[in-house]
């Protein structure tokens, strides 16, 4: 789960990581009202959306008079900004981050990742704040600093000091960083993060470490004991499809295609779509149903597959372990007798309950392009779309 930058630096300041003063605001008014009680000579005015790139798309503007700050709030609040990570479509401005400016005299990077490859966390840093750090990464990671975290012994004083030394801060901000990195791991560790990120971290003209930005993900799968972070949910934010296939615990992700994938299992739906591409085809979305779905929860999956416009085809592709055939298949006929199909249905069943979810397709109404392997159905949902267009 991701939140916005204000609501990130609310928990910033509740682990004392230093931050600018700012407010959030819902208006014009409120965002004017917020620059007067700043009473700051500058005042930057950040869009929030749950992207990065926010700069770069005309969402941070930087004030001086309240006049400015109205004219800035009026041209943002209602503004789809379109950024590296927002995809084409973009997302609508609905709220923003006044905040007072700050004296920049140096910018890093700071963040904190668990490195899957150890199962630690790592910290990272580097004196390249400001930019992608994804490119930085590419193009020269010698400049991107590591420490991983025995998570027995925690962020130690010695690791944040060598990481302090090698972006090269001075004797009188070393121990603010230090003091900074552990209380980014305290938060990071008690709220169920997945990922913090500041960037950048900047060091002011009166020597003073200050978070100028703040980037934090969670773990969804923690949110029900994170009472605090699940009320900064932003649904507003998120993809409705997504949204509505969480209520019935399901995982679906959009793409930019034009097949529908219902697969049952991370694995299974990365070989899907795989193989999809691998025949000319391109995947419009795919929905895993996991392992202990029931007949409604399918039913109501494929209702929420068939509703991307997209979709010219769908592909069932089911390895029934825990998940039995028989009830995929009973989803599929409950869903087809109140949803209008009009596009090509493939389904390949393989496992649990097999024959007897075939029987249940055969013995329906519905018209179901049957596949026997997981080739064989990739061939035939990608013929099928070309055919349908």
């Amino acid at each position: 789960m991701n939140i916005h930058e204000y609501q990130g630096k609310e928990l910033f300041r509740a682990y004392e990581i230093p931050v600018p003063r700012g407010q959030v605001a819902f208006s014009i008014d409120e965002a004017v009202s917020a620059a007067k009680e700043l009473d700051s000579p500058v005042v930057v005015v950040k869009a929030q959306i749950h992207a990065g790139g926010r700069g770069k798309a005309g969402g941070v503007k930087i004030a001086k008079t309240t006049e400015e700050v109205r004219s800035f709030a009026k041209d943002l609040l209602g503004k789809t900004l379109v950024t590296h990570q927002t995809g084409e479509a973009g997302q609508v401005t609905q709220r923003l981050l006044v905040e007072e400016g700050v004296d920049i005299q140096k910018e890093y990077y700071a963040g904190l990742v668990l490195n899957r490859d150890t199962g630690r966390v790592s910290l990272m840093a580097s004196k390249e704040g400001g930019m992608d750090i994804e490119d930085v990464a590419k193009s020269t990671p010698e400049k991107i600093l590591y420490e991983e975290i025995d998570p027995l012994v925690g962020l130690t004083s010695f690791q944040g000091r060598r990481i302090a030394f090698g972006l090269g801060l001075g004797k009188k901000v070393v121990k603010q960083a230090v003091n900074l990195f552990q209380n980014l791991y305290k938060l990071y560790l008690e709220t169920d993060a997945s990922i913090i990120e500041i960037n950048p971290l900047i060091i002011t003209g009166e020597e003073k470490l200050i978070a100028l930005d703040a980037k934090l993900n969670f773990d969804d799968n923690a949110l029900y004991r994170q009472e605090r972070i699940r009320s900064y949910r932003d649904e507003s934010e998120e993809d409705p499809k997504e949204l509505e296939a969480g209520k019935y615990d399901l995982s679906y992700i959009a793409l930019d295609g034009n097949i529908g994938c219902m697969v049952n299992g991370a694995g299974l739906a990365m070989a899907t779509m795989d193989i999809i591409k691998h025949y000319g085809g391109s995947p419009a979305n795919f929905l895993d149903v996991g392992g202990s779905a029931t007949t409604e929860n399918v039913s109501n999956a494929f209702k929420i597959l068939l509703s991307d416009e997209n979709v010219n085809g769908v592909f069932v592709n089911i390895f029934g372990g825990i998940m039995k055939c028989d009830v995929i298949a009973s989803g599929i006929v409950e869903a087809l007798e109140t949803v209008k199909m009009n596009v090509p249905l493939v389904v390949r069943l393989e496992g649990t309950n097999v024959d007897r979810g075939r029987e249940i397709l055969e013995n329906s109404t519905a018209e179901v392009i049957s596949a026997f392997s997981m080739d064989d159905g990739a061939q035939k949902i990608v013929e099928a779309t070309k055919e349908f267009q």
